[in-house]
């Protein structure tokens, strides 16, 4: 026969080290006694179902978390760019397969690069981060700002424009961030290669002013002009007459006024200035060249403004040159 005095003194000398809870109540394991559910037993207790889970169930959870978590639309696009950026980082070296695709987007945009340009900002954007381990997201800015370096001079596209399609396509840039990231490539290109004489400058800066002049003036469509010009035929011949004007005119221009100028407004005031050169100046109205460039009037009138500072008035030169 058990002594209940000996059961006491064991029960009072037990420590409830081992205590479990057992159909609701906390049970020692070694007494047996039913304890008061009162009791701080934060050291004793056994540890809460949620660490007893295995390593799968215990992912499966997170997954699901995750899942239910991405189903909250911001939450979602914040988790999609994540995903971006790694794609981004993984293939910044060789592949250029998302960057490609964001070109591809942006010809959605009629930011269009022909073959020449893509593999030009496909050289550049490579040999930059080759030798330049910037963290991911500046590598994105860092593209954006070669692509716009590559397009600028052959768009009608403004930049204020492209940040908005950028910002669209999920690239969070604004103007000071793309014109820093523009600062940062050029500064690096010129220790890959030997500085360009002024002179050399000057020359690729009339190139593109002429290009570019080329072009605007070729997206004037003859319908416009009709009342003035009496064929199509006779219209090439006048603009082919402008671009010679053209070429004459920046020879007479110096660097200096060439280098801090916005070029493709320079040469939307060029193409009014040359048509005040011809017989009749009525026929390149602002209002016609605004159309053609998409700069406005008021830019128009002070790139003219600025040439007529340079060369004099379109009468006195045309005079001067015998044009």
């Amino acid at each position: 026969m058990t002594n209940p005095n000996q059961e006491n003194h064991e029960v009072s000398n037990c420590q409830h080290k081992n205590v479990k809870r057992d159909s609701g109540f906390l049970v020692c394991q070694d007494c047996g006694i039913v304890l008061d559910d009162n009791i701080d037993f934060v050291d004793t207790v056994a540890i809460d179902d949620h660490y007893k889970e295995s390593q799968l169930d215990y992912e499966r959870a997170i997954r699901v978390r995750d899942s239910k978590a991405k189903q909250d639309p911001i939450i979602k696009q914040q988790y999609d760019r994540i995903q971006t950026l790694e794609k981004w980082y993984r293939d910044y070296q060789t592949s250029f397969s998302e960057q490609r695709k964001t070109i591809e987007f942006l010809k959605s945009y009629d930011i269009n690069t022909d073959t020449t340009k893509y593999e030009a900002i496909k050289k550049r954007y490579l040999k930059y981060n080759r030798n330049h381990r910037k963290s991911y997201q500046n590598m994105v800015i860092i593209f954006l700002a070669i692509v716009w370096m590559e397009i600028k001079d052959t768009t009608n596209i403004r930049i204020e424009r492209f940040i908005e399609i950028s910002n669209e396509l999920g690239h969070k840039i604004n103007k000071k961030m793309l014109n820093n990231a523009m600062l940062k490539v050029k500064k690096s290109e010129k220790v890959w290669k030997k500085l360009k004489t002024t002179n050399e400058i000057e020359k690729e800066i009339k190139h593109r002013i002429k290009i570019l002049f080329g072009k605007d003036l070729h997206n004037i469509p003859y319908e416009k002009v009709k009342d003035h010009i009496p064929s199509k035929s006779e219209y090439n011949k006048v603009q082919v007459e402008m671009q010679l004007i053209a070429d004459q005119l920046l020879n007479e221009i110096s660097y200096s006024h060439l280098k801090n100028l916005n070029y493709k407004a320079f040469t939307a005031g060029l193409i009014y200035y040359t048509g005040q050169c011809l017989e009749n100046r009525k026929i390149f109205t602002q209002s016609l060249i605004e159309e053609a460039t998409k700069f406005s009037s008021t830019t128009i009138r002070k790139k003219f403004n600025i040439l007529k500072d340079i060369l004099g008035t379109p009468k006195q030169e045309r005079n001067r040159s015998s044009l």
